[in-house]
């Protein structure tokens, strides 16, 4: 069974339109801090060690959302994410935005590439990260 990565999320007013909805655009900054937490927290690379020491970035190539279930001020949500591709120098992940009763109420797809941030280019994912990645890829999907 492939590890997944669970992130809490409270809806703060921040989030939101002046209905008390989660205005959508919102759940994309949802879905990158899903990722950010994943790297900090997950794999402890550290996004900040990525970026500063590795001079190792993650654009995003592609990324489909599907919005499924409102969310609303003071909802508790979780998001999952797990692996679904590992290639040669990009991944992608799916990640699932749940409610209480673990409902799906955005589903994302990702998919990043990892980049030299001198040189602005792809790059082989390194060995180490791969290592690390690998327990989140669902064997089904590979």
């Amino acid at each position: 069974m492939p590890l997944v990565h669970h992130m809490p999320i409270e809806i703060g007013f921040k989030h939101c339109d002046p209905a008390g909805i989660v205005f959508y655009p919102r759940y994309t900054e949802m879905l990158h801090d899903t990722v950010e937490s994943w790297f900090n927290h997950g794999l402890k690379i550290g996004f900040n060690n990525l970026h500063m020491n590795r001079n190792l970035g993650i654009p995003m190539a592609n990324l489909q959302v599907d919005f499924r279930i409102p969310s609303k001020l003071g909802d508790q949500l979780t998001s999952k994410l797990s692996v679904k591709r590992l290639g040669r120098s990009s991944m992608q992940m799916q990640v699932h935005i749940c409610g209480p009763d673990d409902a799906v109420r955005v589903e994302g797809r990702l998919t990043v590439v990892f980049a030299d941030l001198e040189k602005i280019c792809s790059v082989s994912i390194p060995e180490d990260i791969r290592a690390l990645i690998e327990p989140y890829l669902d064997a089904e999907e590979a």
